[in-house]
């Protein structure tokens, strides 16, 4: 009997079988792979889409009826159509523009018909909040990296921040909180709550102790432990606007000496549901701090989701996350074509 017990070219077959069995089993874990991806694009576009039905009847419902009444494209259909978005919370300088452009397109791409001004309507929504931000993704990379939270009591943001904490750590990073908002027994209870939940410690002091003090003690400990993210709730207290000013600088001036190396991000917390207030809201906390950008929550509670588009085009904030339902889960990366498809269907 001779070395082999196959001949050469039957050892060759066997591997090449042998390479098309791999193949194919790498190939079918690709495609397992693109299947669960695409249920997960699904799973969150349904839930955006959700989350934003009330906003979706505001703008997408009215459009319709608005255009199904018209047989040309006229002034009073445009004027019809600048009240909608305006109405839901779009502004008054962005409605305009927007407006503008559309009816610009629509003389040069010589539109006869309404109904093809919506889905012009809706590229030109997504232009204007696509030309007015450079980002949209909350920057953690390199790591480490730290949010400081900012905005006034009442928004939902220790929650916010207990939601985000819970899912950063899911997602495999290490997670610290800071309970800076010292003013507030209440807001550090409930943060301590939210670390328990989330399996993530919380750096806290006493009621009333120096919000400045709490951050100082949590970039030294998560300097020592290597964290990855370490999140920093603020004081909510829009008393004035010297008082807040002096009181974040303090914390600001605290990040850069003790933590140069890490990737910042200020974050403002505003409640969708709030409407024109929250752009109040936003417009104060931009005179006083650098927002990097904006988690918009409760959007499932109002109708006037238009304020994103506000935010992002006539005050350049980008919305990083957005809330569309109570659960851990409803907090969502704010996606743009996401969005747009959600409320204009």
């Amino acid at each position: 009997m001779g070395l082999f017990k196959r001949t050469p070219k039957e050892v060759d077959k066997n591997v090449k079988d042998q390479d098309l069995n791999i193949v194919a089993q790498e190939g079918e874990e690709l495609l397992n792979e693109l299947k669960n991806s695409t249920k997960k694009k699904d799973s969150f576009f349904e839930k955006v889409k959700n989350g934003l039905s009330k906003t979706r009847k505001n703008i997408s419902g009215k459009i319709d009826d608005v255009i199904s009444s018209h047989r040309k494209i006229d002034d009073e259909l445009f004027d019809e159509l600048e009240e909608i978005l305006i109405t839901a919370d779009v502004g008054i300088v962005s409605t305009m523009k927007i407006i503008e452009n559309l009816k610009e397109r629509a003389k040069n791409e010589k539109i006869t018909d309404p109904h093809d001004l919506k889905n012009l309507l809706k590229e030109e929504v997504k232009n204007i909040m696509l030309n007015s931000v450079d980002n949209n993704t909350l920057e953690l990379e390199p790591s480490p990296s730290l949010i400081l939270v900012v905005g006034v009591n009442g928004v939902g943001k220790t929650t916010t921040i207990g939601k985000l904490a819970y899912n950063l750590k899911n997602s495999g990073k290490s997670v610290l909180l800071a309970a800076g908002d010292t003013f507030r027994a209440a807001a550090i209870d409930q943060l301590m709550t939210w670390g328990n939940r989330a399996n993530v410690e919380v750096v806290a002091h006493q009621e009333g102790s120096d919000p400045a003090a709490v951050i100082f003690d949590a970039i030294k400990k998560a300097k020592a432990k290597n964290i990855d993210v370490l999140i920093c709730d603020t004081a909510g207290r829009l008393h004035n606007k010297s008082n807040l000013m002096n009181e974040l600088n303090k914390i600001f001036r605290v990040v850069e000496k003790e933590y140069p190396e890490a990737t910042k991000e200020i974050i403002l917390i505003l409640d969708a549901t709030t409407g024109q207030n929250a752009i109040n809201q936003a417009k104060v906390f931009k005179e006083v701090s650098n927002i990097t950008g904006v988690i918009l929550t409760k959007l499932d509670g109002t109708a006037k989701g238009g304020i994103a588009i506000a935010l992002q085009t006539e005050l350049n904030l980008p919305i990083k996350l957005i809330g569309v339902g109570e659960g851990v889960e409803d907090l969502q990366p704010f996606d743009l074509d996401v969005f747009i498809d959600s409320i204009f269907e």
